[in-house]
């Protein structure tokens, strides 16, 4: 099965990626779209997706977070036609075990967008961090180590574009959030961007084709 809400945020960002690469990315549409829908196993339809990009090493940059649409849909669709108490199990605890290393933050922020959502609230920084990561809270302090440079910086959601760069590149190389800072910034202060917006938005990118593929993640997710 397969979220509608994440086949066009896959569709979107694969869009995004070959505007701004020589590579058109959009031919994989059918590749990952049937692995989404696909009635497989989790680890078996991971599988499949990393043969996909196995074999396209031109979209290697996007495995990650692919890997986290994948894991968001089977949270949303997939886990529906399993027992009902599925993620409590010895065998979802294994699949758990075994994927450790994947994915990236990404995966938090959907599941933060999946709840304003149902919630119909309007997703903001200083929520996320604060009520659904709760880095103020003592018991989330690997939260908070994690997403100390956008706690630090939360005065960019202000700032220009070109400030929001400017840190984003400043951030060590081992920083969990290297690669999404900058699209996840641009994301809470540009919750719809316009075309024009997105134009800026990619003009001042450190990485056009992965930033704005994961900044159009967001916005058709959303």
């Amino acid at each position: 099965m397969i979220d509608p809400k994440i086949e066009t945020a896959f569709e979107a960002a694969l869009e995004a990626f070959s505007k701004y690469n020589s590579f058109d990315a959009t031919k994989l549409n059918n590749d990952f779209g049937e692995i989404f829908a696909s009635d497989e196993d989790f680890l078996t339809k991971v599988d499949a997706l990393d043969e996909v990009f196995d074999n396209n090493p031109a979209v290697e940059s996007l495995r990650e977070v692919f890997f986290d649409l994948l894991m968001i849909n089977f949270f949303s669709a997939d886990v529906k036609k399993l027992e009902e108490d599925y993620l409590d199990t010895q065998e979802w605890e294994d699949i758990e075990e075994q994927t450790l290393d994947r994915g990236t933050e990404l995966l938090n922020l959907l599941l933060y967008l999946n709840e304003c959502e149902d919630e119909e609230i309007e997703p903001e920084l200083e929520d996320y961090l604060k009520e659904f990561l709760l880095v103020d809270e003592d018991e989330f302090q690997d939260e908070y180590r994690i997403y100390e440079p956008v706690i630090a910086n939360q005065i960019l959601i202000e700032s220009p574009l070109a400030e929001i760069s400017k840190v984003a590149q400043s951030l060590p190389d081992d920083s969990e959030l290297k690669e999404l800072f900058y699209p996840m910034m641009c994301f809470f202060q540009h919750i719809d961007p316009s075309v024009e917006t997105k134009n800026e938005i990619a003009a001042h990118a450190l990485n056009k084709e992965f930033d704005m593929a994961v900044l159009d993640i967001l916005v058709n997710f959303k």
